[in-house]
């Protein structure tokens, strides 16, 4: 980053980077109850891309003398209030979208074991963790 970037327009920056994040988990959030695994890792990568730009500019902004002098004035309240808002709803969003995977985890973890039980009781297994295995090969399902 070049010198000639004021605290003000790396604020500006971050708090742009946080919005296009809110935005992107958003997206996340449509293709996880899609169930489209292709979009997901498509928005995966955007999503880690970002969130390495968002550091880097975090970084540069925690070592930017004049920011740091700025802050310390009590400038960029109302900037900074702003940034921790968007962040909170970004960290609200992920954690939601954390929630949904779970629940369809769960889904598909019953869908397996019902139709394991239905296939044949008499050939469940159960692994060192307790849960329930055997014929799905010969179905030819691969859960």
């Amino acid at each position: 980053m070049s010198a000639d970037h004021t605290p003000e327009q790396l604020l500006a920056r971050q708090l742009s980077q946080l919005q296009a994040l809110e935005k992107l988990l958003l997206s996340e959030k449509d293709i996880i109850i899609k169930h489209s695994p292709d979009a997901l890792n498509e928005i995966t990568a955007k999503k880690n891309d970002l969130l390495t730009a968002i550091q880097t500019l975090d970084n540069q902004i925690g070592q930017n003398r004049q920011f740091i002098q700025d802050k310390r004035d009590g400038k960029f309240s109302r900037e900074l209030e702003e940034i921790a808002t968007v962040l909170e709803s970004c960290q609200q969003q992920n954690q939601l979208n954390g929630q949904i995977i779970q629940q369809s985890q769960l889904t598909v973890e019953r869908m397996k074991t019902t139709l394991l039980e239905s296939h044949s009781k008499t050939s469940l297994t159960y692994d060192s963790k307790g849960k329930k295995s055997g014929g799905l090969s010969s179905l030819g399902l691969k859960a």
